[in-house]
């Protein structure tokens, strides 16, 4: 069986976002370990304008270039982390633009959380995107890491994590790819009863 294949999902776009150092920092992290190849996915190399897509994605039926080239890229994964800031007591506009656009290159993989934020470290986001990635059939794990930007962001724009935070992303990335390889056996039965 080949390598567990896990896409970290940078979820801003925004100019001066804060994000890609905090997906950096994950990547560095999850790197480290054997237990599967990481991967930085970074939306803002990916153009997906406002969903135009005039059939459902349940379809599978893509019509725009750009999105069968997303659809490609999420295809290849058995699981993710989401990188996301917190905007307004939720998640981005475009990671929740990105995750509408497919249905089926979701369905029966795992997903963890990284998010970033003021107040509550960005955990209100991650609460809305358990309701999202349930609806894609993702299993979404227990442990999440919450990043602060007045503890974790030395002036509010260099990244300068506490460490406290590498015991929690170690146990988010164990519960991730036991999730993750369960997953694959049952994406590969469906495959098998479909054949």
């Amino acid at each position: 069986m080949s390598q567990l294949r896990i896409g970290i999902i940078l979820g801003s776009t925004r100019p001066g976002r804060r994000g890609e150092q905090v997906a950096k920092w994950v990547l560095e992290q999850a790197s480290a370990r054997d237990d599967a190849a990481y991967e930085l996915v970074d939306l803002a190399d990916f153009d997906l304008p406002h969903l135009d897509e005039a059939i459902p994605p349940s379809a599978g039926q893509y019509a725009g270039e750009h999105t069968r080239r997303w659809a490609a890229t999420i295809d290849s994964f058995d699981g993710f982390v989401f990188v996301t800031p917190e905007y307004n007591h939720s998640t981005s506009g475009v990671l929740k633009n990105a995750l509408d656009y497919l249905y089926g290159e979701w369905n029966n993989k795992a997903a963890g959380f990284v998010s970033y934020g003021a107040a509550a470290s960005g955990a209100r986001a991650v609460e809305h995107l358990r309701l999202i990635v349930g609806e894609l059939q993702i299993a979404d794990v227990r442990q999440q890491v919450g990043i602060s930007l007045y503890s974790d962001f030395e002036g509010f724009t260099t990244l300068k994590p506490i460490p406290h935070h590498e015991a929690p992303l170690s146990t988010m990335l164990d519960q991730l790819t036991s999730w993750s390889t369960a997953l694959r056996s049952v994406r590969t039965a469906a495959l098998s009863a479909a054949a």
